[in-house]
Order: structure tokens, then sequence, then C-alpha cells
């Protein structure tokens, strides 16, 4: 008997191999390549859907988000090549986790399936933000405190440290790149400026290009094919914005063109957003007061999604003088103003960005604007956690998550649920 057992053990080996080929091959017969793909095409949608619905914080916490979801769970494409995309959109203004996770549809799917993509990302977040900003202007007397944040601001450091920390063990291979990453953070927190972060990036891509395009393997490359239309598009976009906006007083076209504008000058994120919305929307055209603004903010830290998700609650407060409809109005102005810049760059580019980044200077560029991108979250982190350093309560809130963010496998959802309990109980 004894004997006889390895032998039985082959034998259901072979019976298990021929019922496995046995499905597949039912498999393929039932669902012919282009159903595959379609299938395929959906669970990507639906991938998406599950991120926008889930996944807080600014695009450095979303990074971290997407190489959990789209790379080591559903293998969509490469950790180096979700990175190089990051890398990428960080370069250009606009919502880089938006532009990133509107790349690997294009990727995976072409135009059509990037632009559905792009659609589901933003709704759920787009949605809530017009609601609250409506609700906020008929709902008189209504209480909209939103103290039961409170809790957030230590949650959300807690997240930007572990997401810095994480694309620093994956991005950070070298001394080299560790100073860069030290020194882009140690500027980004002195000097705040919009205009400080494209600086950084830049110049640690030149720095980075220079000091390693010779250590990396040449690759095989071939001329450049360039379509132009899609930047041609946002080049005449944003000209005709500027004029019709200066000699117009048409309220909803000046609002477009404001978040136009802004979405074509700001990059760095949420971060460099608010500031620049609180300037021209608070202080200089008085569209909403201080407490209005900084009550949308807030909520938007709450909801997952896109952080430029703000300037739909912005775009709908802006018109609530001329009714429902207009408010209506009002945020959709604000959110394909703030957005379409970023989408129409990044659909410009990505259509040679495989043939761009064989190019020694520019793959070699990547280590260092993806070291800045790491400094830039840790001054983010150190910006943030100013306010809340001297209590107690909140230092050991960030400690906790950080720890569960590390050591376990729980989602981060979970914590933010548990930050908005503690603000309600206490």
């Amino acid at each position: 008997m004894g004997l006889y057992l390895p032998f039985f053990y082959y034998d259901c080996c072979i019976l298990q191999i021929r019922v496995i080929r046995q499905i597949r091959r039912r498999f393929r017969l039932s669902h012919p390549p282009r159903q595959r793909r379609e299938i395929r095409l959906y669970i990507f949608l639906t991938d998406v859907l599950r991120l926008s619905l889930t996944t807080f914080g600014g695009p450095q916490v979303h990074i971290a988000l997407f190489i959990r979801h789209l790379v080591t769970k559903r293998r969509y494409l490469s950790e180096a090549e979700l990175l190089e995309l990051f890398a990428l959109c960080q370069i250009l203004p606009g919502p880089t986790s938006t532009q990133t996770l509107t790349a690997i549809a294009f990727r995976i799917g072409g135009p059509r399936l990037a632009f559905m993509a792009l659609i589901i990302w933003l709704l759920p977040a787009v949605i809530v933000m017009t609601l609250a900003a409506i609700l906020l202007n008929y709902a008189e007397g209504l209480d909209l405190s939103v103290s039961f944040v409170r809790y957030m601001q230590p949650v959300a450091v807690a997240l930007l440290l572990h997401s810095g920390y994480a694309v620093m063990l994956k991005v950070v291979q070298s001394r080299t790149m560790a100073a860069v990453m030290i020194i882009s953070a140690v500027i980004a927190y002195a000097y705040p400026s919009p205009w400080v972060t494209p600086i950084l990036l830049i110049s640690s891509g030149i720095f980075s290009a220079i000091r390693y395009k010779n250590e990396l393997e040449p690759q095989p490359r071939e001329p450049l094919h360039i379509e132009w239309a899609n930047f041609i598009l946002y080049a005449v976009i944003l000209v005709v914005a500027i004029l019709l906006g200066h000699y117009t007083t048409f309220k909803p076209i000046r609002l477009f063109e404001n978040f136009y504008r802004n979405g074509s000058l700001i990059f760095g994120g949420g971060q460099v957003l608010v500031p620049a919305m609180y300037n021209e929307f608070v202080e200089f055209k008085h569209y909403l007061t201080s407490e209005e603004f900084l009550s949308g903010y807030a909520l938007s830290q709450v909801l997952p999604g896109p952080v430029f998700s703000f300037c739909s609650y912005i775009g709908a407060l802006s018109m609530r003088p001329d009714g429902f409809w207009a408010q209506l109005l009002g945020s959709l102005m604000g959110t394909i103003g703030i957005f379409l810049p970023g989408t129409l760059l990044i659909f410009f580019i990505i259509r040679f960005w495989e043939q761009l980044k064989k190019y020694r200077v520019v793959k070699a560029s990547l280590q260092g604007v993806n070291a800045t991108g790491a400094g830039l979250v840790f001054a983010a982190v150190i910006l943030l956690f100013k306010p809340i350093g001297g209590d107690p309560v909140n230092i050991g809130i960030v400690v906790t998550a950080f720890a569960v963010l590390t050591f376990t496998k729980i989602q981060p959802f979970w914590l933010i649920v548990a930050a908005v309990l503690l603000g309600i109980i206490f």
C-alpha cells in the first residue's frame, strides 16, 4: 500500500491538470479574446469605483493605495511602471493622483477607458461636495459644525507619513538620492510657495539625469512621434478662456476661466490648491466667507477621492445668488475647469511616453523626481503636524495610526471611520 501512494498521488496530479485544462478550454470557448478583454476592462472600472469610495488623502497617500490595489492585487502594471507614471504626473500641473489613474487607464484600454475611469473617479466626491454647498446655502439655521472631524488631521498626518515612508523605501536607492530627498524636504518646508514644487522637481530631475545617465544601459529608440492635438486644444482653451474671462461679465464663464487657469498653474496637489483657492475666492473676490471655505475644506478631507473636488463646492457657492440651477452650473464649471487642463496634458504626453522614457536622460531624471516627491511628502507631514504637535492625544493618534498602517493590513478607510467616531463621541 505504501509503495502505491506515490503512484496514486501522481495519478491525482495528472487528473487535476486535465481538469484545469478542460476548464480553461471551456473558458476560452465561452469567452472569446475580445469578450475576455471587455471583462477585464469592466473589472478595472469597478476597481476605480472602489478606489473612489475608499481612497482618502492627497496624491502621496493615493499612490501607496494604487500600488497596493492596482499593482500588488490586480497586476494591471508593474510597480516600476506605476512609479514612472506618478513621477511624470508630478511634473505636470493639475491633480497628480487623477492624472496618474487616467494614465493607467489609458495604457490598459486607450482614451475611451481613460475617460470613463476619470468620470467614475471624480463623480462620488464631486456629487457630495456639490450637495454640501447647496445645503449650506439653503438650510438656514442648520448646524453644520465640523468639530467631529477634529481627529481627522492627526490621521491625515499618519497617512502622509506612511505614504512618504513607503515611497522612500521604493525610490531612494542611493545616498545621493537620500540627500536629494532631504534637501527637497527642507526647502519645501522653509519656502511653502506654489512655485517651489515645480522648481524642485525640475531641478532634481536635471541633476539626476546628469548624475546617472551614463550608468544606464542604452535603449534602442525610434524617432519621437508626437500627436499635438490635445496640447493645441489645451492651449486654445486657455487663451480663449482668458480672453472671455477678461471681456465678459457672465459669471459661469469667468468661473471656468478662474479654475482652468489655476488648474494650469498648480503643481503639487491639494496642499497647493487650497491656499491658491483661498486667496482668489475669499480674499480677492469675496465669493465665500472664511468660515464657509474652511468648512468645505474640512469636509473634503473626510471624503475619499480627489482633493480637487473641493472646487465643485467653491463653484456652487460662488453662484448661490442666482438660485439652485445656477449652483449646479457653478459646480460644473468648477469641476470641468480644474480637472480639464491636467486631463488634456496627460492625454497628450501619455501617447508618446513609452518612446520618451527610453531616452537615458529621461529615465535617469525620474530617480531625482521620485526622490523629491518623497521629500515633498515629508515636508507636508511637518507642516500638518505643527498645529497639532502640542496635543498629546493627537501625537498618540499619529503614532498609533502609523504603526497600524505599517505593521498590519488594516485599510486606511477604517482609520478614517475611527477618527470620525472619536470626534462624534468626544
